[in-house]
């Protein structure tokens, strides 16, 4: 029974660490990519990324096999791991054990946080056409607001790190990484990719304020 579950164990934590990469890690590349078009004006925003996207065909189906049932899982397995993690960050303060609670801990945030963004952006789209049709003003109203534009920078930079780490501890998981220093040289793509994305995303928040 044991071995059953410690199998059943690894293909789980396998599967969560691949789809955390793709789908979800590919979308949060795409979503900063498209918001940051915001920088080109409203009327770009609004008709060529939002309409264009919402013209998509099948477009909720997509929604639900690529993002929403791929981003439960996740979620869901991930609060089991956490759960289940043995890991103590003050009595064993080694980088790799701390880098494990921040991984989890960043994930834990950045749940709350995405409850918060869909409801502010997807359900409000849903609920009122006006947002449905000018989501560029609804998001420079909201984001004028200090509190608003904190929460989404805090946000922006926890789902940054999330990925990019994940990036790093994938790489050991899957046997690509083994030796200590192509765990260094990994560690530095996942630097520069989490960098780049955390500018990128940044980029798109200042657009809606411009």
């Amino acid at each position: 029974m044991s071995a059953s579950i410690d199998n059943r164990h690894f293909v789980l934590r396998r599967l969560h660490s691949l789809i955390g990469l793709a789908p979800i890690g590919a979308f949060l590349v795409f979503h900063l990519w498209a918001n940051s078009q915001s920088r080109l004006g409203p009327e770009h925003y609004n008709l060529a990324v939002v309409g264009g996207l919402q013209g998509l065909n099948y477009l909720p189906l997509i929604e639900l096999l690529l993002i929403a049932l791929p981003l439960a899982f996740h979620a869901g397995y991930g609060l089991v791991v956490i759960h289940s993690g043995r890991a103590e960050p003050l009595r064993y303060p080694y980088l790799a054990n701390r880098r494990y609670w921040l991984q989890r801990l960043s994930g834990l945030a950045v749940l709350g946080f995405l409850l918060f963004h869909l409801w502010m952006t997807r359900a409000q789209t849903l609920i009122d056409p006006m947002v449905r049709a000018d989501l560029y003003g609804h998001m420079h109203g909201l984001l004028s607001q200090p509190w608003a534009l904190g929460l989404y920078l805090a946000g922006l930079l926890l789902s940054v790190f999330h990925l990019a780490n994940g990036l790093w501890s994938a790489a050991i998981v899957w046997g690509l990484t083994t030796t200590p220093r192509a765990q260094r040289l990994s560690g530095w793509v996942s630097l520069g990719l989490g960098a780049s994305l955390a500018a990128l995303g940044l980029h798109g928040l200042l657009g809606f304020l411009g």
